[in-house]
Protein backbone atom coordinates (compact mmCIF):
# COMPACT_ATOMS: atom_id res chain seq x y z
CA UNK A 1 0.00 0.00 0.00
CA UNK A 2 0.89 3.40 -0.90
CA UNK A 3 -0.14 6.04 1.78
CA UNK A 4 0.26 8.86 -0.26
CA UNK A 5 -2.41 7.81 -2.76
CA UNK A 6 -6.02 7.67 -2.64
CA UNK A 7 -7.69 4.18 -2.42
CA UNK A 8 -9.57 2.95 -4.52
CA UNK A 9 -12.69 1.44 -3.14
CA UNK A 10 -14.60 -1.07 -5.35
CA UNK A 11 -18.63 -0.46 -5.85
CA UNK A 12 -19.67 -4.32 -4.39
CA UNK A 13 -23.06 -5.44 -4.39
CA UNK A 14 -25.08 -2.47 -4.94
CA UNK A 15 -28.15 -4.16 -3.58
CA UNK A 16 -26.45 -4.52 -0.40
CA UNK A 17 -24.38 -2.89 2.19
CA UNK A 18 -21.54 -0.88 -0.58
CA UNK A 19 -23.12 2.11 -0.74
CA UNK A 20 -23.79 2.67 3.02
CA UNK A 21 -20.28 2.09 4.07
CA UNK A 22 -19.01 4.61 1.13
CA UNK A 23 -20.84 7.43 2.10
CA UNK A 24 -20.22 7.15 5.99
CA UNK A 25 -16.82 5.78 5.43
CA UNK A 26 -16.39 9.09 3.34
CA UNK A 27 -18.03 11.44 6.58
CA UNK A 28 -15.48 9.85 9.14
CA UNK A 29 -12.39 10.04 7.20
CA UNK A 30 -12.99 13.00 5.38
CA UNK A 31 -10.93 15.55 7.84
CA UNK A 32 -8.14 13.06 8.43
CA UNK A 33 -8.20 10.48 5.99
CA UNK A 34 -7.01 8.24 4.16
CA UNK A 35 -8.50 9.29 1.27
CA UNK A 36 -10.12 7.27 -1.18
CA UNK A 37 -11.89 7.27 -4.14
CA UNK A 38 -15.17 5.24 -4.88
CA UNK A 39 -15.92 3.59 -8.60
CA UNK A 40 -19.56 3.80 -8.97
CA UNK A 41 -22.30 4.88 -10.33
CA UNK A 42 -21.95 8.81 -8.73
CA UNK A 43 -25.93 9.45 -9.32
CA UNK A 44 -26.82 5.90 -7.26
CA UNK A 45 -24.99 7.34 -4.18
CA UNK A 46 -26.33 10.52 -4.41
CA UNK A 47 -29.94 9.07 -4.41
CA UNK A 48 -28.55 6.61 -1.17
CA UNK A 49 -27.68 9.42 1.06
CA UNK A 50 -30.90 10.81 1.95
CA UNK A 51 -32.30 7.56 2.33
CA UNK A 52 -29.28 7.23 5.46
CA UNK A 53 -30.35 10.99 6.38
CA UNK A 54 -26.79 12.06 5.26
CA UNK A 55 -26.16 15.50 4.25
CA UNK A 56 -23.37 15.41 1.58
CA UNK A 57 -21.87 15.98 -1.69
CA UNK A 58 -21.02 13.28 -4.02
CA UNK A 59 -18.69 14.79 -6.55
CA UNK A 60 -17.34 13.14 -10.11
CA UNK A 61 -13.98 13.04 -10.81
CA UNK A 62 -11.64 12.26 -13.99
CA UNK A 63 -9.10 10.54 -12.38
CA UNK A 64 -7.51 9.25 -8.64
CA UNK A 65 -5.50 12.36 -8.83
CA UNK A 66 -8.33 14.78 -7.98
CA UNK A 67 -9.32 12.66 -5.14
CA UNK A 68 -7.34 14.86 -2.43
CA UNK A 69 -8.42 18.13 -3.74
CA UNK A 70 -12.01 17.79 -3.28
CA UNK A 71 -12.48 14.74 -0.26
CA UNK A 72 -12.67 16.98 2.14
CA UNK A 73 -15.82 18.91 0.69
CA UNK A 74 -17.59 15.59 -1.33
CA UNK A 75 -17.32 12.11 -1.51
CA UNK A 76 -15.08 11.67 -5.20
CA UNK A 77 -16.56 9.17 -7.38
CA UNK A 78 -14.77 7.53 -10.46
CA UNK A 79 -17.74 7.03 -12.79
CA UNK A 80 -18.39 3.97 -14.40
CA UNK A 81 -19.68 3.89 -18.04
CA UNK A 82 -22.80 2.09 -16.69
CA UNK A 83 -25.58 2.68 -14.62
CA UNK A 84 -27.09 0.07 -12.08
CA UNK A 85 -30.36 -1.01 -11.75
CA UNK A 86 -31.02 -3.15 -8.15
CA UNK A 87 -32.48 -1.18 -5.17
CA UNK A 88 -31.13 -2.07 -1.46
CA UNK A 89 -32.58 -5.96 -0.79
CA UNK A 90 -33.11 -6.91 -4.21
CA UNK A 91 -30.28 -7.81 -6.16
CA UNK A 92 -30.36 -7.74 -9.81
CA UNK A 93 -27.64 -9.95 -11.76
CA UNK A 94 -28.22 -7.53 -14.34
CA UNK A 95 -25.88 -5.34 -11.98
CA UNK A 96 -22.56 -8.27 -12.44
CA UNK A 97 -21.33 -6.55 -15.35
CA UNK A 98 -20.97 -2.99 -13.38
CA UNK A 99 -19.98 -4.95 -10.13
CA UNK A 100 -16.68 -6.75 -12.04
CA UNK A 101 -16.07 -3.42 -13.67
CA UNK A 102 -15.48 -1.85 -10.65
CA UNK A 103 -13.39 -4.61 -9.32
CA UNK A 104 -11.17 -4.16 -12.96
CA UNK A 105 -10.49 -1.02 -12.74
CA UNK A 106 -9.14 -0.44 -9.05
CA UNK A 107 -7.00 -3.18 -9.46
CA UNK A 108 -5.50 -1.87 -12.81
CA UNK A 109 -5.16 1.83 -11.39
CA UNK A 110 -3.63 0.60 -8.40
CA UNK A 111 -0.97 -1.62 -10.43
CA UNK A 112 -0.78 0.93 -12.33
CA UNK A 113 0.19 3.27 -9.29
CA UNK A 114 -2.36 5.42 -9.53
CA UNK A 115 -3.98 4.17 -6.33
CA UNK A 116 -2.36 2.90 -3.48
CA UNK A 117 -4.20 -0.19 -2.86
CA UNK A 118 -7.43 -2.07 -3.17
CA UNK A 119 -10.53 -1.70 -0.91
CA UNK A 120 -13.30 -4.42 -1.59
CA UNK A 121 -16.87 -3.96 -0.91
CA UNK A 122 -18.94 -6.85 -0.15
CA UNK A 123 -20.06 -8.66 -3.36
CA UNK A 124 -22.98 -10.79 -3.35
CA UNK A 125 -21.16 -14.75 -5.42
CA UNK A 126 -24.31 -15.72 -6.25
CA UNK A 127 -25.75 -13.02 -8.06
CA UNK A 128 -22.29 -12.72 -10.18
CA UNK A 129 -21.97 -16.83 -10.78
CA UNK A 130 -26.09 -16.37 -12.06
CA UNK A 131 -24.17 -13.95 -14.54
CA UNK A 132 -21.24 -16.33 -15.41
CA UNK A 133 -18.66 -15.20 -13.27
CA UNK A 134 -16.23 -17.87 -13.07
CA UNK A 135 -13.87 -17.36 -9.71
CA UNK A 136 -15.34 -18.59 -6.29
CA UNK A 137 -14.91 -15.29 -4.68
CA UNK A 138 -12.79 -11.99 -4.41
CA UNK A 139 -9.52 -13.27 -3.47
CA UNK A 140 -9.27 -15.83 -6.75
CA UNK A 141 -10.03 -12.33 -9.22
CA UNK A 142 -8.02 -10.50 -7.75
CA UNK A 143 -4.76 -13.03 -7.83
CA UNK A 144 -6.28 -13.78 -11.28
CA UNK A 145 -6.45 -9.64 -12.07
CA UNK A 146 -2.54 -9.16 -10.66
CA UNK A 147 -1.06 -12.19 -11.78
CA UNK A 148 -0.74 -14.29 -8.76
CA UNK A 149 -0.81 -18.36 -8.61
CA UNK A 150 -1.14 -18.68 -5.15
CA UNK A 151 -3.68 -15.69 -3.58
CA UNK A 152 -3.32 -16.11 0.07
CA UNK A 153 -6.81 -14.53 2.07
CA UNK A 154 -5.84 -12.58 5.74
CA UNK A 155 -7.84 -11.58 7.95
CA UNK A 156 -6.00 -9.12 10.55
CA UNK A 157 -6.34 -6.99 13.34
CA UNK A 158 -4.07 -5.31 15.64
CA UNK A 159 -2.84 -8.80 17.67
CA UNK A 160 -3.59 -11.40 15.46
CA UNK A 161 -3.41 -12.05 11.85
CA UNK A 162 -5.45 -15.19 10.65
CA UNK A 163 -4.92 -17.15 7.17
CA UNK A 164 -7.24 -19.95 5.71
CA UNK A 165 -5.29 -22.39 3.60
CA UNK A 166 -8.23 -22.96 1.53
CA UNK A 167 -10.80 -20.41 0.69
CA UNK A 168 -13.86 -20.58 -1.18
CA UNK A 169 -14.87 -24.31 -0.30
CA UNK A 170 -17.48 -26.20 1.14
CA UNK A 171 -15.73 -28.08 4.18
CA UNK A 172 -16.21 -31.48 3.01
CA UNK A 173 -13.85 -30.37 0.07
CA UNK A 174 -11.82 -27.95 1.99
CA UNK A 175 -10.98 -31.30 4.15
CA UNK A 176 -10.33 -33.24 1.27
CA UNK A 177 -8.31 -30.66 -0.49
CA UNK A 178 -5.95 -30.25 2.55
CA UNK A 179 -2.22 -31.09 2.47
CA UNK A 180 1.20 -30.65 3.89
CA UNK A 181 2.02 -28.56 0.74
CA UNK A 182 -0.85 -26.38 0.74
CA UNK A 183 -0.17 -25.57 4.56
CA UNK A 184 4.00 -24.95 3.65
CA UNK A 185 3.18 -22.62 0.51
CA UNK A 186 0.74 -20.83 2.99
CA UNK A 187 2.90 -20.61 5.55
CA UNK A 188 5.84 -18.97 3.30
CA UNK A 189 3.59 -16.94 1.57
CA UNK A 190 1.99 -15.17 5.21
CA UNK A 191 5.93 -15.51 6.24
CA UNK A 192 6.89 -13.27 3.88
CA UNK A 193 3.76 -10.37 4.38
CA UNK A 194 4.19 -10.35 8.00
CA UNK A 195 8.05 -9.17 6.86
CA UNK A 196 7.45 -6.84 3.88
CA UNK A 197 3.64 -5.32 4.80
CA UNK A 198 4.11 -5.67 8.66
CA UNK A 199 7.25 -4.97 9.67
CA UNK A 200 7.68 -7.78 11.60
CA UNK A 201 11.26 -9.25 11.07
CA UNK A 202 10.70 -12.54 12.93
CA UNK A 203 6.77 -13.61 12.81
CA UNK A 204 5.62 -16.75 14.68
CA UNK A 205 3.48 -19.09 13.06
CA UNK A 206 0.61 -20.88 14.51
CA UNK A 207 -0.70 -23.60 12.40
CA UNK A 208 -3.97 -24.57 13.55
CA UNK A 209 -4.75 -28.14 14.25
CA UNK A 210 -7.93 -29.57 11.25
CA UNK A 211 -9.76 -31.85 14.09
CA UNK A 212 -10.67 -31.30 17.99
CA UNK A 213 -7.91 -32.26 20.22
CA UNK A 214 -5.90 -32.25 17.13
CA UNK A 215 -6.97 -35.81 16.81
CA UNK A 216 -5.80 -37.04 19.96
CA UNK A 217 -3.51 -39.33 18.57
CA UNK A 218 -5.80 -41.27 15.87
CA UNK A 219 -9.05 -41.19 18.28
CA UNK A 220 -10.56 -38.55 16.20
CA UNK A 221 -9.24 -38.59 12.62
CA UNK A 222 -5.79 -39.02 11.47
CA UNK A 223 -5.46 -35.56 9.19
CA UNK A 224 -3.36 -33.55 12.09
CA UNK A 225 -1.16 -36.38 12.36
CA UNK A 226 -0.68 -37.07 8.59
CA UNK A 227 -0.74 -33.90 7.15
CA UNK A 228 -0.67 -31.41 9.74
CA UNK A 229 2.53 -32.42 11.73
CA UNK A 230 4.78 -33.11 8.65
CA UNK A 231 4.03 -29.07 7.19
CA UNK A 232 5.15 -28.07 11.06
CA UNK A 233 8.66 -30.36 10.47
CA UNK A 234 9.15 -29.00 7.67
CA UNK A 235 8.69 -25.31 8.33
CA UNK A 236 10.68 -25.97 11.09
CA UNK A 237 13.38 -27.39 9.32
CA UNK A 238 13.37 -23.69 6.73
CA UNK A 239 13.83 -21.99 9.90
CA UNK A 240 10.17 -20.74 10.51
CA UNK A 241 9.54 -19.92 14.50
Amino acid sequence: MNPALPLALTMGEPAGIGGEIALKAWLNLRGAGPVFVAIDDPARLSAIAPQFGLDMKVREIASPAEAASVFRDALPVLPLDMKVSSTPGKPDPADAKAVIASIDRAVALTMAGAAGAVVTNPIQKSNLYAAGFKYPGHTEYLGALSGVAEPVMMLACPELRVVPVTIHLSLRRAIDELTADAIVAAARITAASMMRDFGIARPRLAIASLNPHAGEDGAMGDEDARIVAPAIDALRREGFD
